[in-house]
């Protein structure tokens, strides 16, 4: 291949990467101001004060001496435009499209987009449940709703109308107490409920019901006034308690509990949300380690367009990748895959001693996708490295370049498969048994440490794995197409840093799987954890991810 076909290949992927990116890629909101204030309600109490200002739970008027101001013994904040930075609600309906009802689905709501633009909220709202959710099985959405959901919301939380909704601010008497916090939805509560109870710590949701006959949605919702009929909204919302604050939105749903319970409401204008600051992971009150689904986007019109752009290109692309790695040696596959926008670096071990990595057999790494063998043996220049693998399917166990054996979680014969593949040539594991996509390590298995007693060293191979469009990874889909969404992104990247080695000599299985994980997490700055592979499932799909013969449908990522 000739350097100028090569230069203007590579080229020409970097312009329409760029420009697909341009779509996809949403800017992070500008930090909010110190001294930002929401303006007055127009229907209740005028108030000038920041959200943080809100007055303690359990004063009353007479307790105040900022205007004679209500106390907050409970706040009521809308989702839409209130406790989500963003006001649409398009992209959560075209995530539950896509992932529970399939690209055709997702194809029609992006279709309709322009229409839902000249109906009224109310009328949007129906429309998009209907397309979203007419025919859709209720228990499996169900197991969808927790399992997908949650990342794209907390992705939009506002910090500072979560920190103001949810702190326990010092009362009158000098104590704290929490206040209570209820959340209003025009969404349907399947969709919101399991994110804002599971993650948020919310105390009560109002939220309409979605319509069922025999196990199916028919794509039909309640009302605001069916919902209110249906429930004791004054006892939900806590209003025999004391006084009820309201943090609204843009449309505000179920203006009716504002204007009846509520005495002082802020309302944020357009420009005071722009300037509003994402909460940060690392304070949301349940951490979210394990999510699923293909999306690894934020579903708006531009990007879910730009997805379906790219598709007849992206899927003979991941085709050609595929070639390239299975035909053509390490030295020719790697720089090639690079110019088809497949990125891999790989940075070497600190200890010159431990720098040659055709010296080392046993590799132990994190597991981000099924590439992560194949990523290793192409950064060592070795394709004698074999690799563990449970329940991957028949079609990639045939086009792995590498040589591939199968665990049965039977910890005696998994031994004995192991130290014979580590007697005849290199080994690569991946002690954590699944797939994590966020910075986290779950648990590491001590089962390779104890391969390594009798003398071999453990060389520690820290994994990153970015993409921009698809995950490569699903707990509840069909995992024989998991290297067909990864190598469909359009610049997917792997990361490869080879640590020093850990001497296992004298030392229990357990310590020494326990170190490898901690120089792991310290090279990627990852938290760790002790979760399992058998939590992921049960918290992802509902099982604990046992996969039977007859079941032999691909990985367990």
């Amino acid at each position: 291949m000739s350097k100028a076909f090569t230069k203007s290949l590579l080229l020409y992927n970097k312009i329409l990467i760029r420009r697909l990116k341009s779509l996809i890629t949403r800017a992070p909101p500008a930090p909010a101001s110190a001294t930002e204030r929401l303006p007055p309600s127009h229907k209740h109490e005028s108030s000038t004060a920041p959200l943080d200002a809100l007055p303690a739970p359990g004063t009353t008027d007479d307790d105040n001496d900022n205007g004679g101001r209500a106390g907050g013994g409970t706040i009521v904040c809308e989702v839409e435009g209130g406790l989500l930075m963003s006001s649409s609600t398009f992209p959560y309906f075209m995530l539950v499209a896509l992932e529970a009802g399939g690209l055709l689905r997702g194809l029609l709501l992006l279709l309709l987009y322009p229409l839902l633009r000249l109906l009224t909220d109310e009328l949007a709202m129906k429309a998009m449940v209907m397309v979203t959710f007419a025919g859709l099985r209720k228990d499996a959405f169900g197991r969808l709703g927790m399992a997908v959901m949650p990342k794209l919301f907390l992705q939009d939380v506002s910090a500072e109308v979560f920190h103001a909704a949810t702190s326990a601010p010092v009362t009158a008497g000098g104590a704290r107490r929490r206040r209570r916090c209820v959340c209003v939805s025009s969404m349907p509560r399947a969709m919101v409920e399991p994110f804002l109870k599971e993650y948020l710590a919310v105390d009560a949701v109002v939220a309409p019901e979605l319509r069922e006959l025999g196990g199916y949605y028919l794509g039909l919702v309640e009302d605001e006034g069916e919902v209110a009929r249906r429930m004791d909204v004054e006892e939900v919302i806590g209003a025999k308690g004391g006084a009820v604050v309201g943090i609204g939105g843009q449309g505000c749903s179920f203006q009716h509990i504002f204007q009846k319970y509520c005495k002082e409401v802020y309302v944020p204008t357009e420009s005071t949300r722009r300037r509003r600051e994402a909460l940060h992971p690392r304070r949301y009150p349940k951490p979210l380690v394990f999510h699923d689904g293909r999306t690894a986007f934020r579903p708006t019109p531009a990007a879910t367009l730009a997805m379906f752009m790219w598709l007849p290109l992206g899927a003979p692309l991941a085709v050609l990748r595929t070639a390239v790695f299975l035909l053509l040696p390490f030295s020719l596959s790697v720089p090639l895959l690079a110019s088809l926008g497949m990125h891999n670096r790989m940075i070497a071990s600190s200890s010159p001693s431990a720098g040659d990595k055709s010296k080392s057999n046993l590799f132990a790494c994190n597991h981000r996708s099924l590439l992560d063998p194949l990523c290793v043996s192409a950064a060592a220049g070795r394709r004698d490295l074999s690799a563990a693998t449970y329940s991957i399917s028949r079609l990639s166990e045939m086009l792995a370049p590498i040589p591939t054996f199968r665990l049965t979680r039977d910890r005696a014969a998994d031994r004995a498969a192991m130290q014979a593949q580590l007697a005849r040539r290199g080994l690569v594991v991946c002690p954590e048994g699944t797939t994590c996509r966020e910075p986290f390590l779950l648990r590491f298995s001590p089962l390779f440490a104890e391969l390594a007693a009798g003398g071999v060293d453990v060389v520690p191979v820290a994994l990153h794995l970015a993409v921009d469009m698809f995950h490569g990874t699903t707990a509840r889909g069909r995992k024989m197409l998991d290297p067909l969404y990864l190598l469909m992104n359009p610049v997917p990247s792997y990361l490869v840093q080879f640590l020093d080695p850990v001497e296992c000599g004298g030392q229990e299985a357990r310590a020494v799987a326990n170190e490898v994980q901690r120089r792991v997490a310290e090279a990627l700055g990852y938290e760790r954890t002790g979760l399992t592979r058998r939590d992921k499932y049960l918290i992802l799909a509902g099982n604990e991810g046992v996969v039977g013969a007859a079941q032999d449908g691909g990985t367990k990522n």
